[in-house]
């Protein structure tokens, strides 16, 4: 329990200092304003926003899917806590709700903050509510100078109830926060590990999702004793967890996980995912544009094309859990519930190099904006644009591809996993191949660039030394620690 709190603590405050400063300003603010916060589930929306009301003396509440007369009920007896007796009347509709709200607040000189999660669930049930919230955000709150927080976990209605231009409250908000995920790079606090080949096996499993991080580090014994209590034991609290997911989606989403088993199943290609459930190429649009906006599957194009014009995009799994999920989970789930703990962790152990070396992968590209000093020579360089993979036909792929932020000098890295720290032999042999690989073909705007090459490992046996020349080699505790 101990370590979970830390755990808890580690994430928000040294991970998400930028948003609560911005809602900090908010609540600061002598006329009040609107902030919208969203996210996928899991990814901490939550704990922040309890945090930030704790600090302001503010309200937080969170809908659910009763009845819409239970749902004013409950919402009348939270806002009890601040303005006392609030809850002691039955409001006919939420605009008389609403404008006493505001009234009280007012009288008794609360400015909030006051926070509504779960938005969506709401207007499920009352379609008219995003319309009265916009007339009493201009008028009524805006009087009471309300600090106010809309929230949810549903990002296609909350983008449609609050970002799209015909929306009823497009334009209102102060603050637009969208919560992603941890960076990993606080691994290296959360679970008390330092090598490179440890960081990246916790990033394989969890991601940057805190409740997985939090689970998590209430296991010993390791990562695998963790995914296999987690995730692999039909017991565990993740054990159905992308159909959980999809299920607490508004609307419900359970339609979409034919298309996540043909992902993780190394289907990337429009065609191919079509071909393996029987549908049309021309209808995978609309369910493969949901589950990137959900973040949990991300498109990808060759380093170098425009996201509109390229027709070269894949479609991959972006959560690492998820992607563990359905490679080792979903096609094996028989054997996983009829076998014993040592035959899980042995299935897990069948796909796991090839897990690392994607999450390693990910890593690396994800990092390369981000470098600082402790990265040496290849920081140095930079600062640097985000990476990108590049493949062309039947030409040599390139993991990393980055170009400076000033234009001037390209990044080709390669990425290599090993589960043991690099020899100075394997070192020499790895880097002679790199150094030996041909440009790829890019654009004709990347010929006159400055090209440096960079080699990225987990770790180093203590006596492989570099000398300090091209390529260069970038260590996770190097790329982490930036």
């Amino acid at each position: 329990m101990r370590l979970s709190i830390m755990l808890a603590s580690i994430m928000l405050f040294l991970n998400r200092t930028a948003e609560m400063e911005r809602l900090d300003r908010l609540a600061a603010r002598e006329g009040g304003g609107l902030a919208v916060v969203y996210g996928r589930r899991r990814i901490g929306k939550t704990r922040l926003l309890l945090e930030w009301s704790r600090r302001h003396g503010g309200l937080y509440t969170v809908a659910d899917q009763s009845a819409v007369e239970i749902q004013r009920r409950y919402f009348a007896e939270a806002v009890a806590e601040r303005l006392p007796g609030f809850g002691d009347v039955d409001y006919p509709d939420w605009r008389t709700l609403l404008t006493r709200l505001a009234r009280d607040a007012e009288s008794a000189d609360w400015r909030g903050p006051l926070v509504i999660d779960e938005l969506p669930y709401l207007v499920t049930v009352s379609p008219e509510l995003p319309s009265l919230l916009q007339r009493w955000i201009d008028h009524d709150a805006q009087r009471a100078r309300l600090v106010v927080a809309l929230a949810g976990s549903s990002q296609r209605m909350m983008q449609g109830l609050l970002l799209s231009g015909d929306a009823p409250l497009y334009g209102r908000a102060r603050e637009v926060l969208d919560i992603g995920p941890i960076d990993p790079s606080f691994l290296t606090q959360a679970f008390a590990v330092k090598s490179g080949r440890e960081l990246i096996e916790l990033y394989t499993a969890w991601g940057g999702v805190p409740r997985y991080w939090e689970l998590a580090s209430e296991i010993p014994g390791g990562v695998f004793a963790q995914i296999e209590s987690l995730a692999l034991d039909r017991l565990g609290p993740l054990h159905s967890e992308p159909d959980r997911v999809l299920l607490e989606e508004i609307p419900p989403a359970p339609e979409l996980r034919p298309v996540l088993d043909a992902i993780g199943g190394g289907a990337h290609r429009v065609s191919e995912i079509a071909g393996r459930l029987g549908r049309p190429a021309t209808s995978m649009s609309r369910p493969l544009d949901r589950l990137v906006g959900m973040g949990l599957v991300r498109r990808e194009i060759p380093f170098g094309e425009s996201e509109k014009g390229s027709r070269r995009s894949l479609y991959k799994i972006g959560d690492p859990f998820f992607r563990l999920w359905f490679r080792v989970v979903a096609p094996h789930r028989g054997p996983l519930a009829s076998g014993t703990r040592k035959t899980r962790t042995a299935w897990l152990a069948r796909f796991w190099d090839e897990l690392a070396a994607q999450a390693w992968e990910d890593l690396c590209r994800s990092r390369i904006a981000d470098l600082t000093t402790a990265a040496g020579d290849v920081a140095a360089c930079g600062p640097w644009k985000p990476a990108a993979r590049w493949w062309k036909g039947n030409e040599p792929e390139w993991d990393l591809v980055s170009e400076s932020l000033d234009g001037r000098t390209l990044l080709l890295g390669e990425v290599k996993w090993s589960a043991k720290p690099f020899t100075a032999k394997a070192l020499a042999r790895a880097r002679g191949e790199l150094a030996a690989r041909p440009r790829p073909a890019l654009p004709d705007r990347y010929g006159d660039h400055t090209e440096v090459r960079v080699l990225f490992v987990p770790d180093l046996e203590s006596g492989a030394k570099l000398d300090g020349s091209e390529p260069w080699v970038v260590t996770a505790a190097e790329l982490l620690h930036s």
